[in-house]
């Protein structure tokens, strides 16, 4: 049985296509995809996050730690409550993976992956 997000019953309302996913029924699309990218341009769209991996960091050390952990300059989070979109980095630079860093308070992260 496939695990569901808390807005699965709002992504099916809206006509969305789900895929399996880590062990989760996942949105993938909501139809065209030239007519969802026009919807967003024009309005706004929402990502469910709610099914990714959360991971709360902590530390003295926590803000050096995610300046080389990461592609984006975390010095931009200048308060709690921001956030910044940005990819996380192997130890030659390449891309890993895109992920969301949240700051919670300024030495606690919540990295959504």
């Amino acid at each position: 049985m496939l695990k569901k997000s808390p807005l699965h019953a709002v992504h099916r309302a809206l006509g969305a296509r789900f895929v399996s996913h880590g062990g989760w029924e996942v949105p993938v699309n909501f139809g065209s995809v030239t007519a969802e990218h026009h919807a967003v341009r024009r309005d706004c769209g929402l990502f469910d996050v709610s099914w990714l991996t959360h991971l709360d960091i902590q530390g003295p050390d926590t803000r050096r730690f995610l300046l080389r952990l990461l592609a984006n300059d975390i010095d931009r989070l200048d308060r709690p409550g921001k956030s910044l979109y940005t990819t996380m980095l192997n130890d030659d630079g390449g891309v890993m993976d895109d992920l969301i860093v949240h700051c919670l308070d300024y030495d606690r992260y919540r990295l959504i992956i």
